[in-house]
């Protein structure tokens, strides 16, 4: 069912969003509004399917269960910094408050009663216009159903209120709230949007953890939904009404949700880190901290407020991105290990983008990507564990770089002619441009002052570009100093590989020369691609669409679903790639044998006769394609099936509805490597 409706809303998300792009310019405003409407019905259509597929999971008496002890402080962080921002939007009064009589936590399923409260106070901001939304979570004593034996013998139950000033709902109609596809008033589906299927999904959560829910309301007197659950969830119960698979009444096991199309959700952190995100002011240096170890996340933002920075916490790649786009941190810290995507994907999607590309990125992880991350516009890498002192001189070097208003570049070039050009092309009021005609200038101009990057030409009068970008790196004091190689003649593959090493990028004078230097020179300035002159980020908004990295490079698409084949190729056509396909994993074989130059495969898993797993197993078995990356694509994406993919021979993976700049990205960093 789930791979049924979401494959063709993949082709319906993915062709819309390239309309409403309209990088050709070929749309009126009109038109790409019309394409903009399609996107977003579509996207509305995938939540609505997630809410379906949960709610037949639960009637079908399989929806997962993860026990876990929640503490309440936790609930309470999550919920102010999940809903403050609506509520100053709204300009409504906010406030979630604790019993004092509340035990330390709670044993129960912790994703699941954080979704059952987002429910909650979404709906009640919804309806709320004026007046406020208040959370409430105490030791109860009564107020369920008297017949709820479950409540009844529990040790103690824990009751959760959302109430709210909002229209309310009249008395005849609060039983049918909570019914699939229903509201208290035709008309509030209108006005207020959404399906009804919320408070359905609530109330048999709920029961399935062993608890009652119950409303109470007046029409423009608002309402006041409690849910009653027991302070420890016993898995030897069935407190789910439906019949189903039972798995022999020791409970389901546990499963996260791993359903596409979700986007960041507040309830997939470990733990609710108590982060500034609520507290930030104008002026205040920001810190984005990518980290799903808690324990290590709240060492970074303890180090970030000493130093005198806010700090927010981002446990997933896909938050990551979204909250460096939304708050424009100052600095990013990224670990490269996340539970949904590996953190090298999210800085090239950090890197990609005019908004963030200038956020100095921090590595600290215990992988090991340096040549890569380096390239890619990462400012340093350091490897887990780490020492006090190497966290205090990232945070201080940190400090030092944002002092810093004008950035210095070093071009080290003997013709006048293209120094000139260089200055009058990099210069703009935040960079100086300072010139070294000789290797020996070089090394003075370096020894005598501080640059943050520097552009080297190879044919230099006195000392060759190579020798001169070895003693470069042989200081300890400019080693760190990105250089740029900007030449005019061809590189065999050895001095290549030699410059690979030296430099962080190779740019060989031809025809768009210039462009490519604007843009390196632009990546590792950090210069804020908004304050550049209009011709100049024209320039660069030109360059993203001929990513060298994917230009010219050969792709099979293996997928059973000829929509889907066309949306792909709309995607990848338009970044000047050559694509192949298949419709079956034979063919898809055959195509592959008869292209040996192919530089990646993108894999559909749910194929006929042989599908993606039997595919990919079979190419692996071939030596000359051991190491071709092969990219699963699918919209079954269920427990265990990234790991069922990894062992038949993918490289990576990623859930359909694809989004298009996460899979330009990933197949970036596949063939980075």
């Amino acid at each position: 069912m789930s791979h049924e409706l979401r494959t063709p809303l993949n082709s319906q998300l993915i062709l819309s969003k390239l309309l409403s792009e309209n990088e050709d310019g070929h749309l009126s405003e009109k038109e790409v509004e019309y394409a903009q409407t399609i996107h977003a019905s579509g996207t509305e259509l995938l939540s609505l399917i997630n809410e379906i597929l949960d709610l037949s999971k639960i009637e079908s008496g399989t929806m997962p269960i993860d026990i876990s002890h929640l503490s309440f402080s936790d609930v309470r962080n999550w919920a102010r910094k999940s809903f403050a921002p609506v509520a100053e939007k709204k300009q409504l009064k906010y406030a979630v408050t604790l019993d004092t009589g509340l035990p330390s936590a709670i044993r129960t399923d912790g994703n699941r009663l954080r979704q059952v409260l987002k429910n909650l106070l979404s709906n009640a901001f919804k309806f709320t216009e004026k007046g406020g939304v208040t959370l409430d979570i105490r030791v109860a004593g009564s107020g369920w159903r008297t017949d709820h034996s479950g409540l009844n013998s529990a040790r103690q139950v824990i009751a959760f209120s959302v109430t709210d000033t909002g229209i309310g709902i009249p008395t005849d109609k609060q039983k049918i709230v909570f019914e699939a596809f229903q509201q208290a008033d035709g008309t509030t589906s209108r006005k207020y949007g959404g399906t009804g299927l919320g408070l359905s999904i609530t109330r048999e959560i709920i029961r399935h953890l062993g608890g009652d829910i119950l409303v109470e309301s007046a029409p423009d007197k608002g309402s006041k939904f409690t849910a009653y659950l027991p302070v420890r969830y016993e898995i030897d119960t069935d407190p789910c009404p439906f019949a189903g698979p039972k798995n022999n009444g020791r409970g389901v096991p546990a499963i996260p949700d791993t359903r596409p199309g979700t986007g960041p959700q507040p309830d997939s952190s470990p733990s609710a880190e108590d982060d500034d995100r609520n507290r930030i002011s104008p002026g205040d240096r920001l810190v984005l901290i990518v980290e799903d170890d808690p324990v290590f996340a709240r060492l970074l933002l303890d180090k970030a407020r000493e130093k005198g920075f806010k700090g927010i916490v981002a446990t997933r790649g896909s938050e990551a991105v979204s909250l460096a786009r939304s708050c424009k941190p100052d600095a990013i810290t990224l670990d490269l290990e996340l539970p949904d995507m590996i953190g090298i994907t999210v800085l090239d999607m950090l890197k990609r983008h005019m908004d963030t590309r200038h956020i100095p990125v921090h590595v600290i992880s215990v992988m090991e990507k340096t040549s890569m991350i380096f390239q890619m516009g990462a400012v340093s890498q350091l490897r887990k564990p780490i020492s006090k002192e190497q966290l205090q001189q990232t945070f201080d070097d940190l400090e030092t770089a944002l002092k810093k208003k004008m950035k210095k570049l070093l071009v080290i070039e003997d013709d006048e002619t293209q120094f000139n050009s260089i200055r009058d092309l990099i210069g703009n009021g935040d960079v100086e441009v300072v010139g070294a005609r000789s290797g020996k200038t070089a090394l003075k101009r370096l020894a005598a002052d501080s640059f943050d990057c520097i552009v080297l030409d190879l044919g230099l009068p006195d000392m060759s570009g190579f020798r001169l970008a070895e003693k470069i790196n042989q200081n300890p004091d400019t080693r760190k100093i990105p250089i740029i190689v900007y030449t005019g003649r061809e590189l065999n593959e050895q001095e290549e590989t030699r410059l690979r090493k030296l430099s962080k990028s190779i740019i060989i004078k031809d025809v768009h020369a210039l462009d490519r230097l604007l843009d390196e020179t632009t990546l590792f300035l950090h210069r804020v691609v908004e304050k550049l002159p209009e011709n100049k980020k024209k320039m660069l908004r030109e360059l993203q669409q001929k990513d060298p990295v994917l230009a010219d490079k050969k792709v099979l698409i293996v997928d059973d679903d000829v929509r889907n084949i066309f949306a792909l190729t709309a995607i990848l056509e338009q970044q000047k790639m050559a694509v192949l396909y298949a419709e079956n994993g034979k063919d898809g074989i055959r195509i592959l044998k008869e292209n040996p130059d192919t530089a990646i495969v993108l894999m559909d898993i749910m194929m006929p006769d042989m599908d993606g797993y039997e595919t990919m197993a079979h190419i692996r078995g071939m030596d000359v394609f051991r190491t071709l990356p092969v990219i699963a694509l699918t919209a079954k994406a269920m427990k265990g099936d990234r790991e069922k993919c990894m062992a038949a021979g993918a490289s990576d993976y990623i859930a359909k509805p694809v989004e298009k700049e996460q899979l330009l990205s990933l197949m970036r960093v596949w063939l980075y490597q």
